[in-house]
């Protein structure tokens, strides 16, 4: 019987024959240029969002149709923020994204666009200057930007791609990541139903997170207190007003 060593430790072989691995079926030579295109997108990113000042990101669906209630909120929400001093950085096409880059547009403020190549949905709505118009070919360093340049993120319903960037969020802000920076979540009927499953299943079930965990974000239905609660965050600390130099 064979000895072999793993992790310093002696195991026995009992003789079995070698496994034979998977391998790629294909590898294309030009993955190995893939780190220049991701380069560039970046330094394109820092150099155009470096001079806009501080933002609050907006998350939401791309299918949310203009004359709805949430579109409606969001325009609400956005357009407070631009009066408050806030520049509004959305994912640049339509639907909340639209709705967050429109109410900035009405109040003349600053309105950035993140745009991603996709087959379906995507495409920039006319409410981002030109010059804060960006085009992204990867969600990760799309999911950089989102988070490096704000000061703040307001979730409107969405669903998966706005729950990927929640997740995202939450992730390095309870990880210590990045700067602790307010969450709004806005619509209770449809967050308050995702905040009982994270209390009584995370928490007191699984014990997976932390009751201050629950506390990281507010759920409201009203952009004032949406506002107010971003505002006070940042009262006698405009020092924190400044790009997440971690990410």
């Amino acid at each position: 019987m064979e000895e072999k060593k793993v992790n310093g430790q002696s195991e026995e072989n009992d003789g079995l024959e070698k496994r034979t691995m998977k391998q790629w079926s294909k590898l294309r030579g030009e993955n190995s240029w893939t780190m220049f295109k991701v380069m560039a997108e970046f330094v394109d990113g820092f150099e155009i969002l470096n001079t806009i000042g501080p933002c609050i990101s907006i998350f939401g669906s791309a299918r949310t149709k203009p004359g709805t209630y949430y579109y409606d909120l969001a325009v609400s929400v956005a357009s407070r923020l631009t009066e408050e001093g806030y520049g509004v950085i959305t994912g640049g096409g339509p639907g909340i994204m639209e709705a967050g880059n429109r109410g900035a547009w009405m109040k003349n403020g600053t309105s950035v666009g993140l745009n991603i190549d996709l087959p379906f949905e995507q495409h920039h709505n006319p409410f981002i200057a030109p010059a804060h118009n960006l085009k992204h070919r990867y969600f990760f360093v799309r999911k950089v930007m989102f988070v490096k340049y704000a000061q703040g993120f307001v979730v409107m319903p969405g669903g998966f791609g706005t729950l990927d960037e929640l997740f995202e969020v939450l992730t390095l802000v309870q990880t210590k990541k990045i700067s602790p920076v307010p969450i709004v979540l806005m619509g209770k009927e449809f967050w308050q139903g995702l905040r009982t499953w994270f209390k009584e299943i995370m928490l007191e079930r699984h014990h997976n997170i932390n009751a201050e965990d629950l506390d990281l974000f507010l759920i409201t239905d009203d952009p004032e207190e949406a506002v107010q609660h971003i505002n006070q965050f940042y009262a006698g600390h405009t020092e924190q007003l400044s790009p997440n130099f971690e990410l």
